[in-house]
Order: C-alpha cells, then structure tokens, then sequence
C-alpha cells in the first residue's frame, strides 16, 4: 500500500520545507494517484468474478464466447464466462457439451453420442452424431438455445437438440423418417 504522500516525500530535504514545492508537486500526486489506483486493479480485471460488469463482453470475446453480451443479468454473465473458460478445452467433447447445456438449460442435460474407441477393424460406420436432450432452455428462448449448441457442435457431426419431446434443432423436416439431419444455423421465424 502507498502512502498517501509517496510523490512529494520524493523531493530533495531542502525543497520539502518549501510551501510552493509541497503545493506544486501535491498536484501530480493527485493525478498520479488516479493513475496508480487504475493500474493496481489491472491484474483483477481479466477475473470474471470481479471484473467490472463493463468488461464481461471484452472478456467473453477473448475466447469466442458472443453470448456474453451485456444483456442478461451479471451474475449470469460472470457464470457463462466461467464455465465457458473452464470447459474450453473440452469444446465440442460430450463433457463440453453437457456443461454447456446445464449452465444455460438450468437442470441436468443427456448426451448420447457415436464417438468412442474402438479395436481395428469393429468402428461402426456412422460415428459421427449427437442427440442432446434437456428439460427447459433456461431463460433464453428456443433459437436462441439452438444457437449457442449449434456454436459448440463440431461442424462435420449431425446433431439434435431435443427440449423435452420437443426436437427444437435442426428444426423438424418434411419426412418424419428423417433422423440426425445435418446442422444449420437457427433461422428466423
């Protein structure tokens, strides 16, 4: 901690004694002081938990998280960016998603998926694919849920996202018998 006059202790003995000296280098201080406390916070501000409500956004966008937005509430925000740096490297996995699809869905998330390991020889021919169910969409509306999935599905696997017994993403297709359809963005309705 400094003290609240470490400029003008800085000046020679002779010119402390001085009023005019005191007076004039008092001004910097006072300016210099704004400064200072601006660069002691600068180490808290890329902490999610405490970082002023302004910088959220900036902070999302390091790791291409466009949901953080400055629209919902801080509390949200500070937890999307959070969980969303935490589970970064995971991305796309079935962990990645789950943790996605909870934070923002509010309640426990399913993942059934084609990936796995398998001897040479016995893989299936169709691996990739994802079927996501949740409960609720939390407080966003339907598209607004399928897109944020649609941002964390990796982009040569066909995906469905079902809210209930509702399939919300991709949007249901003409032929009933037409399952795991390839992805595309959310549209307008």
């Amino acid at each position: 901690m400094r003290r609240s006059d470490w400029l003008v202790n800085q000046l020679p003995p002779a010119m402390l004694q001085e009023s005019f000296f005191r007076r004039f280098v008092e001004l910097f201080q006072a300016q210099a002081d704004t400064v200072m406390a601006h660069a002691d916070n600068l180490v808290h501000l890329p902490d999610p938990r405490i970082t002023p409500p302004q910088m959220l956004p900036w902070l999302a966008s390091w790791i291409g998280l466009e949901s953080v937005d400055g629209a919902g509430s801080v509390e949200l925000q500070r937890e999307v960016l959070r969980v969303a740096a935490r589970t970064l490297a995971w991305r796309g996995t079935p962990f990645g998603l789950r943790s996605m699809l909870e934070l923002f869905s509010g309640g426990p998330a399913v993942i059934e998926e084609g990936g796995g390991v398998w001897r040479e020889g016995e893989s299936p021919i169709d691996t990739a694919w994802v079927v996501m169910r949740v409960d609720s969409t939390g407080s966003l509306t339907e598209r607004a849920f399928a897109k944020l999935v649609a941002d964390e599905v990796p982009a040569h696997v066909r995906a469905e996202l079902w809210v209930g017994d509702k399939l919300i993403w991709p949007r249901p297709a003409a032929d009933p018998s037409a399952h795991l359809a390839l992805p595309q963005p959310p549209t307008e309705t």
